[in-house]
C-alpha cells in the first residue's frame, strides 16, 4: 500500500466507538480497535468491512473525529480500515490520547557524531 501521509503515525492501541450510515440509511455502531493515528487520519481493525467512501464518527471520551474510509482490507484477524479526517478535523494529544500510544521513530537508532580528534 502507497504510503501518503506527510506526517508521522504513532502506533496505539485502543478501543473507540465508530458510528456510520450503512447502504439501507440506517444508522450502525461499532467498537474498533484503533490501531494508529495521525494529524490527519486513523487506521481501524473490525470484525467487519465498512464501503470505501463511508463518512464515520470517531467517537473517544471528551470528543470525536469525523472522516471517510479510504481503505479497507482483510487480514488473518480482521478488517483493516484507514480513515482520513475531514478538512478542519485534526487529531490532538491534547485533546485524546490512546492508550499505548507510541511513537515507532523512538526505535531509530541515532547519529553518532565523529569528535574532531576521531580519525577517518
Amino acid at each position: 500500500m502507497l504510503e501518503r501521509r506527510v506526517e508521522p503515525r504513532l502506533l496505539c492501541a485502543d478501543l473507540i466507538e465508530i458510528e456510520w450510515q450503512d447502504n439501507s440509511g440506517r444508522s450502525r455502531r461499532v467498537m474498533a480497535n484503533l490501531e494508529d493515528i495521525s494529524i490527519s487520519g486513523a487506521c481501524l481493525q473490525l470484525d467487519g468491512a465498512i464501503p470505501l467512501q463511508t463518512r464515520v464518527r470517531i467517537k473517544y471520551p471528551s470528543g470525536d473525529l469525523h472522516g471517510l474510509i479510504r481503505y479497507c482490507v482483510f487480514k488473518e484477524i480482521g478488517y483493516f480500515l484507514g480513515v482520513q479526517f475531514d478538512e478542519g478535523t485534526r487529531w490532538s494529544q491534547k485533546n485524546f490520547k490512546p492508550q499505548h500510544l507510541f511513537d515507532p521513530r523512538r526505535l531509530a537508532p541515532k547519529k553518532q557524531t565523529r569528535s574532531k580528534n576521531a580519525r577517518a
